[in-house]
């Protein structure tokens, strides 16, 4: 999916919030500033100056993006703070340019000049280091994954735990639907769609097409840790439901009865704020990682905090799938066991 960045806020916090990926751009870019606080900073004459563009065009773009370039790292100096910068300065060796008598500076931290970068339409050297991030970040995510993004969900270290509990919760679903409900070749496809559509919004069929899984793909070996426990959670409720639903009435149930039962069981208030979060993780991760765009979950994205992009492309995830790699047969007799 294409990426403008000077319209899209989702698309630039996306990148802005990727540290992993912020630190190569940094390393390839070529930008030198004023290490100060453990970080680069640039001023805005040595932002104009690195973009061949006016000063009046940076100092335009910062009272229109103000609120977004503040969050990203872009502060005005005073006081203490702003001798401490200078001095700094002057240590490096860098003239900033700062008049002796000036009480106010504005400076950006590197998140903030690639911020600045993202909005820029009338520079060149602004739109090719726009290209260099969107090439960093998917090479980034192509060396994490080998290439492929489908699976990216089980470099979470939550994720083996939720599938393994999940194939337990699913037979039990699927049994209750056998010894309970009315014969019918298509219930348990019929009633996985309902708790699909309940949970996410789509069918399975639709998911698949979205994420581009193969027919022999399953698409719950693609689901993030916390869709799953949802998942399990719907199909460990239904299967008692149904249970004691036909032990009551002494009979099985019909595919309607079935349904009805499912209908009281969704509506359940309980489940409100845990599909909100599954929605928000699914869409937004999605989006992000996969460049997936769930259009029936499209008011749940949102940008991916720090915290998300080092679960799955952190040190962590590559040591888990390691590990899951090596232990792929250990980890199939687990599942065949439960």
């Amino acid at each position: 999916m294409a990426k403008d960045l000077t319209t899209s806020r989702l698309d630039r916090q996306n990148i802005l919030n990727n540290e992993i990926a912020v630190e190569e751009i940094q390393t390839k870019s070529g930008m030198e500033g004023i290490f100060w606080e453990g970080k680069m900073f640039v001023t805005r004459e040595m932002t104009a100056s690195f973009f061949d563009v006016d000063i009046r065009t940076i100092s335009r773009y910062i009272e229109q993006n103000s609120e977004e370039l503040s969050e990203n790292g872009y502060e005005v100096l005073k006081g203490k703070r702003l001798k401490s910068f200078i001095t700094a300065a002057n240590n490096s060796g860098k003239d900033i340019n700062v008049p002796t008598k000036t009480t106010v500076l504005g400076v950006f931290d590197f998140r903030a000049f690639l911020n600045m970068a993202m909005l820029l339409s009338e520079s060149d050297k602004a739109r090719a280091l726009r290209q260099l991030m969107l090439d960093i970040v998917i090479d980034l995510i192509n060396r994490k994954t080998g290439g492929g993004t489908k699976y990216i969900n089980q470099r979470d270290k939550d994720f083996v735990f939720s599938s393994l509990q999940e194939d337990n919760y699913r037979r039990q679903f699927t049994d209750a639907l056998k010894i309970y409900v009315e014969d019918d070749r298509y219930k348990y496809a019929h009633f996985t769609d309902l708790i699909y559509v309940s949970i996410f919004k789509e069918k399975a069929k639709e998911y698949k097409k979205i994420l581009d899984l193969k027919a022999s793909e399953k698409a719950r070996d693609t689901f993030y840790s916390e869709i799953l426990d949802i998942v399990a959670a719907y199909e460990s409720g239904l299967a008692d439901a149904i249970k004691k639903e036909s032990e009551q009435m002494g009979r099985v149930l019909s595919r309607r009865e079935a349904e009805d039962l499912f209908r009281e069981f969704e509506n359940m208030a309980l489940w409100k704020p845990l599909i909100q979060r599954g929605r928000v993780k699914m869409a937004s991760r999605d989006m992000a990682l996969r460049d997936a765009f769930h259009y029936q979950l499209s008011e749940y994205i949102q940008p991916l905090d720090k915290d998300e992009y080092q679960k799955f492309l952190g040190v962590a995830g590559d040591e888990l799938e390691r590990l899951m790699q090596e232990n792929q047969a250990v980890l199939k007799r687990l599942k065949e066991r439960e």
